[in-house]
């Protein structure tokens, strides 16, 4: 991740690993900014328990996520992630 505005301060609850690691989950939050998002070989999945955040794909359109709705970065993704309101949300991640 790299920022791009605002100063977002994050925190994480983790709640389980398994193989080696390679499988994660836990709940995240994020309060509002702006950041560069690169997913390399990882993919994730997010279900938002509350708040507003935008996500927009590299050469993509911007998707407005909010509590109660759920999504997929797959691996490779590079974008932009827009915290519109404090988000928190369940994880799930593979790499």
């Amino acid at each position: 991740m790299r920022l791009i505005s605002a100063d977002p301060a994050y925190k994480t609850w983790a709640q389980d690993a398994a193989c080696g690691e390679s499988i994660k989950t836990g709940v995240w939050e994020a309060t509002p900014g702006e950041t560069r998002s690169i997913k390399g070989k990882t993919f994730e999945f997010c279900h938002i328990l509350s708040g507003v955040a935008e996500l927009t794909p590299e050469g993509g359109e911007p998707v407005v996520c909010k509590a109660g709705e759920s999504f997929v970065m797959k691996p490779g993704y590079v974008g932009v992630r827009k915290t519109i309101e404090t988000v928190r949300k369940i994880y799930l991640t593979v790499s």
